[in-house]
Order: structure tokens, then sequence, then C-alpha cells
């Protein structure tokens, strides 16, 4: 199974959860909602879950080997990471442009 696209919806500056992301695997399976979460130890991803009526939460889609969810956060992480730095090279880009420079 291979990722043919990730798209991050949403990055958030503050807070714990940097973004909100859906990964579509051979063009033809999504998974909406995976969530970008900031901890002590580093970026990780959480699955889409909900809330069951004990108040756990359980994953409503999610990898059945650890290999397949390290290669899924590896590659969402490093999208995430490449669309940081875009980011910030448009935002110094615009406020070199707004110097006049």
């Amino acid at each position: 199974m291979e990722i043919t696209d990730i798209r991050i919806r949403r990055i958030d500056s503050e807070g714990k959860m940097k973004a909100v992301v859906s990964v579509t695997f051979d063009n033809a399976f999504v998974v909406h909602d995976i969530k970008i979460i900031e901890s002590q130890n580093g970026l990780f991803i959480a699955m889409p879950s909900r809330k069951t009526p004990s108040g756990e939460f359980r994953d409503i889609a999610h990898p059945i080997h650890s290999e397949a969810r390290a290669s899924i956060q590896s590659a969402i992480l490093e999208k995430y990471q490449t669309m940081l730095v875009e980011e910030e090279a448009g935002a110094s880009s615009s406020e070199t442009e707004d110097k006049g420079e």
C-alpha cells in the first residue's frame, strides 16, 4: 500500500495540536482527521478517534503493524516540516516586500 497524497488542512502554532491531515492510499482510500500532536518527546500522529460512552477514546482507523504506523508517521511529519519551511520562506519574502527591498 502506497501513500499517494498527504494534505495538511490546518496548522496551529499555539497549543499541542499542530495540524489535521488527510492521507490517501493507492489513489483509492483516504483517512481524514489524523492529528499531528506535539509532546515533550517531539511530534507524533494520532489516528482519527471517537469518544466512547465510558469516556475513552478509540481509534476509528489505524495501522495494524508498527512498521506501517512508522511509515505513515514519517511521511506525514516530513510533509509537515516541508510545509513549515515553505511558510517561513513565504513569510520572510513578504516581509522583505513590505519593507520595499
